[in-house]
């Protein structure tokens, strides 16, 4: 992929997936999981992802690989509080900047795994 795309750049499954490193293959089952995404499909069938699906993509990469969520879970997450808090887990898990806060870099690391450990509370008390 080339590093001069610009962020609001449509992008292949080749280059979607290497971004998030993952297969092709990885990214068309999630599509058939998640009917929330949704990429452009040219007159060939090629897939061309907008910004805002390669956001929800790594969202539910994040909750499934990195919070341990089960497909059926991120689906009832989008389901209850929207697509725009999965697209929030790729901001939320990003390098952030201090500045004019109060909290250390560790305070801001326990409280992230405490609102990911209720997140999942939630979910199991929901089922």
């Amino acid at each position: 992929m080339s590093d001069t795309k610009s962020e609001s750049a449509f992008r292949t499954i080749s280059e979607v997936a290497q971004l998030l490193d993952v297969k092709p293959h990885v990214l068309r089952f999630w599509e058939s999981k998640f009917d929330q995404i949704q990429p452009m499909k040219r007159a060939n069938g090629r897939r061309y992802y907008r910004p805002e699906d390669v956001a929800l993509i790594s969202g539910i990469q994040h909750l499934l690989y990195e919070q341990g969520l089960t497909i059926k879970g991120v689906q009832k997450l989008i389901k209850d509080d929207g697509i725009a808090s999965v697209r929030a887990q790729r901001q939320s898990h990003q390098p952030k900047s201090t500045q004019g806060t109060s909290l250390t870099l560790e305070q801001r690391s326990q409280l992230e795994a405490a609102r990911q450990s209720l997140m999942q509370a939630r979910l199991l008390l929901a089922d």
